[in-house]
């Protein structure tokens, strides 16, 4: 393949059709599941891949067709997105770790967020490829995940793993900001959160304005937060109010 292409840079040439398979001299090809809902630019990824003679490949485009394909075929490894309608990637991880542990799981996603890459990895991914990789250098990330050989550093694993950590003190610490919040306190945001106005609200809980924004001031401060759309946020993040009750 000439250098310098990347994955998406191949969508305009994508085949029509699931399987692209190469066989290997010797031996058995490497089996690879493509995970992504974005079928076209599964089908370019298997396109390159189909090109490697070592590397038989077939596609999925939902996490639930990625179970049943992984039963079907038993790959060696999977490449999933971790963005998709439904059951998303890491939940699509977890199910095939559970069931198919020998498969050898690699992220595949245009998104470079470390806590992302953290909960795959906790999964049962192994490793991260970029979308915007080139090319040329992911059939080689494929054979070294196949080898078992690590795809990333020990050092990046153990930084992604104290991100994850760190984010959950986070929402713990979140967790007890919420379930100190008053029974008033909560009332006021589940109101906000059915969409009621300000005015409105102070009228029906038979508060003066300046009182309700001493107690909205006092949610702001108790949630750690500076918006009244993040003490939401954080609120129906956790369960306190909902959306549409």
């Amino acid at each position: 393949m000439p250098g310098g292409r990347t994955v998406s840079g191949l969508i305009d040439n994508a085949q029509t059709g699931c399987q692209h398979t190469g066989v290997a001299k010797g031996g058995r090809p490497i089996s690879v599941l493509v995970v992504d809902d974005h079928r076209t630019f599964a089908e370019a990824l298997a396109v390159a891949f189909g090109l490697e003679k070592d590397l038989d490949v077939r596609v999925a485009s939902t996490a639930a067709e990625a179970v049943a394909a992984a039963e079907r075929m038993q790959p060696d490894v999977v490449l999933m997105d971790v963005e998709m309608p439904g059951v998303d990637g890491i939940e699509a991880i977890r199910r095939l770790a559970e069931t198919h542990p020998r498969a050898r799981v690699l992220v595949l996603s245009a998104h470079d967020e470390d806590l992302l890459r953290a909960r795959a990895l906790e999964a049962g991914a192994v490793g991260y490829v970029s979308k915007a990789a080139p090319i040329r250098s992911l059939p080689e990330i494929v054979r070294k995940a196949r080898r078992g050989e690590p795809i990333i550093e020990r050092e990046e694993v153990e930084r992604l793993q104290r991100v994850l950590r760190h984010r959950r003190r986070e929402e713990a610490t979140q967790r007890q900001r919420v379930g100190r919040l008053t029974p008033r306190q909560t009332e006021i945001l589940q109101l906000m959160a059915d969409g009621v106005p300000m005015e409105e609200i102070a009228a029906r809980l038979n508060l003066t304005r300046a009182t309700l924004r001493t107690h909205v001031q006092n949610i702001l401060t108790r949630l750690s937060v500076h918006t009244k759309v993040e003490a939401l946020a954080v609120a129906i993040r956790h369960g306190k109010v909902s959306v549409g009750s």
